[in-house]
């Protein structure tokens, strides 16, 4: 009778610690501010306030997690160039982006009260553009002429309570986001989130 005890607590314990190994799966909807400035060696940059709204799933282990993101975005920048003393050149620039992050994690903490760190590659899909400059800037071929897409890579950090999340991240542009190969323009910016966990 006690081996059957016995035998009968290792299989308890060992299915339990087997399932707490067991992959973990979240999935939730965000949404937050971009303060986005396009990098670029030919004009001075000015931020540019956007948002973010989509979906986000975690796959967690103890040791780590992934997360992809689907999210809509508005990102761009606003450009001044000094001609002359009485004159400065403006230039503005809107995106909307459909943006694929892929991040892998570290998560501290319990269950309801945690802290995440981050980091991923992310691509961006244009989905439109809007781009107005003054005329000065006419004689510089293909300076509002953008690609359909671009990679970029995300750091950050996040803190969970209960079922709700809150992110702070810096996207760092990989890619010349311009068609000109003589004008650089990456995509920099600053995200600001806050996430519900469905499940």
């Amino acid at each position: 009778m006690k081996k059957i005890i016995l035998l009968s607590c290792f299989f308890v314990a060992l299915g339990a610690t087997t399932y707490a190994q067991l992959p973990k799966l979240g999935f939730g909807i965000k949404g937050g501010l971009n303060i986005a400035k396009l990098k670029n060696d030919f004009a001075d940059q000015q931020n540019r306030l956007g948002y973010n709204a989509g979906f986000w799933a975690r796959v967690s282990t103890p040791a780590f997690f992934v997360q992809p993101e689907l999210y809509l975005g508005t990102k761009g920048s606003e450009f001044e160039n000094e001609i002359s003393a009485d004159r400065i050149a403006k230039g503005e620039v809107k995106f909307t982006t459909l943006d694929v992050p892929v991040l892998i994690g570290k998560r501290f903490g319990p269950d309801l009260l945690g802290v995440r760190v981050m980091a991923g590659p992310v691509i961006s899909f244009m989905l439109s553009n809007d781009a107005d400059f003054d005329t000065a800037y006419d004689d510089v071929t293909n300076i509002s002429d953008y690609k359909n897409q671009a990679w970029g890579g995300q750091i950050g950090a996040g803190v969970d309570i209960a079922s709700f999340s809150a992110d702070l991240r810096y996207e760092v542009g990989f890619s010349n986001v311009s068609k000109s190969s003589k004008y650089d323009q990456k995509q920099n910016l600053w995200i600001v989130s806050l996430a519900y966990r469905i499940f």
